[in-house]
C-alpha cells in the first residue's frame, strides 16, 4: 500500500511538473492573459477534467506559475548573494543581487512578464504568493540592515509630509530599520524591476548599448540612493555611525 502511495505521489509530482511546463509554452506564445486549461490539457494529452484534479481553474494555475518565478528568482539572487557576502562590503552585495536579478529576467522574459509585466485581466494574486515575491526585497533589506548595524547608512531627510507615512511604512515593514531608510528602500526596490523592465521589454533599445556596464553604475546609484556610502576597511567595522543626509 505504501509503495502505492509512493508511486501515485511521484506520479502526480511528474504530471504536475508537465502541466506546467506546457503552460510556461503558453505564456511564451499567448501570454499570461490567453493562458488556457484546455489548450495546456489538449497539449498534454489529457482530458480538461483529469487536468482539473491538479488545477481547479486558470487562477490557480496561474498562482503556481507566478510562485514559481518568484521563486527561481530569489535562489538565483540568494545564489548570488551567497557567493560575495563573506567578502564583500554591503553596496557590492547589493549589486550582486542587483545583478542576478537582471540576469534572470534576461534568461527567462516571459515568467518575468507573468510577474512584473502587465497585471492579468481578472486575476488577483493571492497570499500565497507574498512570501516567493518577498525574498528579493528581503535580501535587500537585510544588506541595508547589515549596514545599519555596523558603519551605518546615510539617511536623507524626509519631507514633513511623508513623514507620517514613512514612519507606517517602517513600522509594518522593517521596524528595526530608519524610516528614512525605509523610504529608500522601497523606491530602489521599484526602481530596480523599472531598469529590468525596460532591457527585457526592448525600452533601452537604440538608448543604451552597453547594458551591463549602465545596469552595474545604476545598481550602485541606487544603493547609494538607500545610504550604502560609507567606505568599508579591511578588518572588522569599528562603532556605528548613522549620520543625516547624504
Amino acid at each position: 500500500m505504501t509503495t502505492a502511495r509512493g508511486v501515485r505521489a511521484r506520479a502526480r509530482i511528474e504530471v504536475t511538473a508537465a502541466i506546467k511546463e506546457a503552460a510556461r509554452r503558453q505564456l511564451a506564445e499567448e501570454g499570461a492573459a490567453k493562458l488556457s486549461l484546455r489548450a495546456v490539457a489538449r497539449e498534454l494529452g489529457m482530458a480538461s477534467s483529469a487536468l482539473y484534479r491538479y488545477f481547479p481553474s486558470r487562477d490557480d494555475l496561474l498562482t503556481a506559475l507566478i510562485i514559481d518565478a518568484y521563486d527561481s528568482l530569489g535562489e538565483s539572487a540568494e545564489a548570488a548573494h551567497a557567493e560575495v557576502v563573506t567578502a564583500a562590503g554591503p553596496r557590492e552585495r547589493w549589486i550582486a543581487v542587483c545583478v542576478a536579478a537582471r540576469h534572470w529576467a534576461l534568461e527567462h522574459p516571459h515568467e518575468y512578464a507573468l510577474i512584473y509585466g502587465s497585471p492579468v485581466p481578472g486575476y488577483i494574486a493571492p497570499q500565497t504568493t507574498v512570501p516567493a515575491a518577498s525574498r528579493v526585497g528581503l535580501l535587500l533589506a537585510g544588506i541595508v540592515r547589515d549596514a545599519h548595524q555596523g558603519k551605518g547608512v546615510a539617511r536623507t531627510p524626509l519631507s514633513a509630509g511623508l513623514r507620517a507615512e514613512a514612519r507606517r511604512m517602517a513600522a509594518d515593514l522593517a521596524p528595526d530599520l530608519p524610516s528614512e531608510a525605509v523610504v529608500a528602500l522601497v523606491a530602489a526596490w521599484s526602481q530596480l524591476y523599472g531598469l529590468i523592465g525596460f532591457e527585457v521589454f526592448g525600452q533601452f533599445n537604440r538608448v543604451v548599448e552597453d547594458r551591463e556596464a549602465f545596469f552595474r553604475h545604476a545598481a550602485d546609484q541606487l544603493a547609494r540612493g538607500v545610504g550604502l556610502v560609507y567606505p568599508e576597511p579591511a578588518g572588522p567595522a569599528s562603532g556605528k555611525s548613522d549620520r543625516a543626509g547624504s
